[in-house]
């Protein structure tokens, strides 16, 4: 079976070839087109600009990777497109596009769920399903969510954010301090830096960490970063100790605050494993401390993370969603909408 997956929910055009045989998953090729220069400039994704990218790009990155997989269209088994959630102008490019390619091929399309679609590429990797329950925890652009997964398809919403993202806060951190867009790489490569006697202390908060439940907020935690920033003179401000130590700790408070509650709910949940998945659970801190603190306190439970490459947007996700979900397919290709609020339950 191939399975072709078609992404364009942000600044993405991702089209991956997807080959199941005898239930093992071959990855033929995952082309991936980045619009991050064009939107740098801006601090973030500009809506229109995105759309008329991903219409530019789509073709050539279909074209390319079904060169990659060395297939041709008619060989292609079933259509899998992104409906939500993202930015309906850019969703409705990916859409009509895999429409078109679908009647023209006479072949079932499936719409899937970008969030469900992160936590599911692991299953790329998984060689056996007894790892649920599990909890599932999505870090992906304006998203942070946190599920139950009895199995796949079967979800529970444990909690989420109440207001900004881990991924907007980094994204307004960063260009508050101006290091660019996006914000997470650039604050996880300066987290980097050791500073050496380091003559400034900064404490940021770690936003609901302690309370009773499963959701998150990250704005107060941007917002404590920016009243450091204002108290601080222009030179502080302006150099590279005080940039250093703001990005060690932000990404410190939201890798404290991610990793208490998703052990947490391990715990209350007695789930056999974590799965992550995001542009977010991308960065190695997390991951490092993320498998040191589950192997501390709660050893029996397996952990997965996609490779560093996959985290973030691509087409292969998408294939690998619309094959699990393939009996949803559907030739009415009408009934096939795009929902920019797209929730997985």
């Amino acid at each position: 079976m191939l399975v072709v997956g078609i992404e364009t929910t942000c600044d993405e055009t991702g089209v991956a070839v997807l080959q199941i045989k005898s239930k093992r998953f071959l990855l033929k090729s995952n082309v991936v087109a980045s619009q991050v220069k064009i939107h740098k400039k801006y601090g973030g994704v500009f809506p229109t600009l995105a759309k008329r990218e991903h219409k530019k790009n789509l073709p050539i990155v279909f074209k390319k990777a079904l060169k990659e997989a060395n297939i041709r269209e008619k060989e292609i088994d079933l259509i899998s497109v992104a409906v939500g959630p993202g930015l309906e102008p850019c969703l409705w490019v990916g859409v009509n596009f895999a429409k078109d390619v679908a009647k023209k091929l006479n072949i079932p399309l499936i719409a899937v769920n970008h969030l469900e679609a992160h936590i599911l590429l692991n299953f790329l990797y998984i060689k056996n399903f007894d790892i649920f329950p599990a909890i599932a925890l999505v870090v992906a652009g304006g998203h942070t969510q946190l599920f139950l997964m009895e199995t796949i398809g079967k979800y529970t919403l444990l909690g989420e954010t109440r207001d900004d993202s881990a991924g907007e806060c980094f994204d307004k951190v960063a260009r508050l301090l101006g290091l660019g867009y996006p914000g997470g790489p650039a604050i996880e490569k300066l987290a980097r830096f050791k500073v050496k006697n380091a003559k400034l202390k900064i404490t940021l908060p770690r936003p609901m960490i302690k309370q009773n439940n499963y959701d998150f907020s990250f704005a107060g935690l941007k917002t404590a970063v920016l009243y450091d920033f204002l108290k601080r003179p222009e030179n502080v401000r302006k150099s590279k100790e005080y940039k250093i130590l703001v990005a060690k700790e932000v990404q410190q408070a939201v890798i404290d605050v991610l990793i208490s509650k998703m052990l947490r709910a391990q715990d209350e949940f007695g789930a056999a494993s974590i799965i992550l998945g995001g542009g977010v659970v991308a960065n190695d801190e997390l991951k490092k401390q993320c498998i040191q603190q589950a192997k501390l306190r709660a050893p029996e439970c397996k952990v997965f993370f996609p490779k560093k490459e996959l985290c973030t947007d691509n087409g292969l996700m998408i294939a690998m969603a619309g094959y699990f979900h393939k009996d949803k397919s559907t030739r009415d290709y009408d009934t096939i909408k795009v929902d920019a609020n797209l929730r997985v339950c």
